[in-house]
């Protein structure tokens, strides 16, 4: 009678730690992809094999060279734009200002890319309904 009343309390004892751990788990699983501090939005500018990383809301002008010429992109405050660039279309000059996470802007016969990263932006693009 003694060695069951015994086996009873050791498994309640290892039930008890097993819950303990897994919950530690758990709530360490959550803390971790949670409470993880949000990124830093920057922009990020691609051209023919290089590349610039630079903070969200700052007064940048940058010369990218590509294979046609120059192409000046500008960051001031919370704005990137291409400027000027020497493709004969200047569909990268006519997407204008990109001001939020996501967003990109291409000089595709200059080989030139600028991307928004970092934070996510709590801003609603459409409602659908």
């Amino acid at each position: 009678m003694v060695k069951c009343k015994v086996m009873i309390k050791q498994v309640k004892i290892l039930d008890i730690l097993i819950i303990l751990l897994a919950a530690s788990v758990v709530f360490f699983a959550a803390f971790t992809v949670y409470m993880k501090p949000q990124g830093r939005t920057q922009v990020l500018i691609r051209g023919q094999g290089e590349e610039w990383i630079f903070s969200f809301g700052g007064d940048e002008t940058i010369n990218v060279l590509g294979p046609l010429g120059e192409t000046i992109v500008k960051l001031n405050q919370n704005h990137v734009w291409i400027d000027s660039s020497p493709c004969s279309n200047q569909t990268c000059v006519a997407v204008g200002l990109i001001t939020r996470q996501g967003q990109w802007a291409a000089c595709l016969p200059n080989n030139v890319l600028l991307i928004i990263k970092g934070a996510k932006d709590d801003y609603i693009d459409a409602i659908v309904w």
